[in-house]
């Protein structure tokens, strides 16, 4: 097992997308980057209808199941 330790201490450290530097609890953009983002990438759930398996026609039934 290695000796990983966890911290709930912020990383210092430098937004990949803006290079801004900023204490954040995970690596990762920082928050102003992130309410960016999310503003760009919103998008509202819907319902999509999936239509019914059909089998394709070179399927054939088990062989077992068939058998007499």
């Amino acid at each position: 097992m290695s000796d990983l330790v966890v911290s709930d201490e912020p990383l210092h450290v430098v937004c990949p997308r803006c290079g801004a530097e900023a204490d954040l609890r995970f690596y990762g953009p920082c928050a102003e980057c992130r309410q960016q983002l999310r503003a760009a990438y919103a998008a509202e759930a819907r319902d999509v209808e999936a239509s019914a398996y059909e089998p394709k026609m070179n399927v054939t039934p088990n062989a077992v199941a068939l058998k007499d």
